[in-house]
């Protein structure tokens, strides 16, 4: 795997974690954004596995 590869899912795992740490900040603060957030985090295992789906084909 290239270091470009292993740069980009580095990244990748270190935001990942930041962005639903502060999605549910936000639902805990603001419950009325539980259901629409619920319904667009949905987006993280597709990430997770166009990611690995990326890296098993590299």
């Amino acid at each position: 795997m290239s270091t470009l590869a292993l740069l980009v899912v580095l990244l990748l795992a270190l935001v990942l974690p930041l962005c639903l740490g502060a999605l549910g900040y936000v639902v805990l603060r603001h419950p009325r954004f539980a259901q629409p957030l619920t319904v667009c985090g949905t987006w993280a295992p597709t990430l997770i596995a166009l990611v690995a789906l990326v890296v098993a084909l590299w």
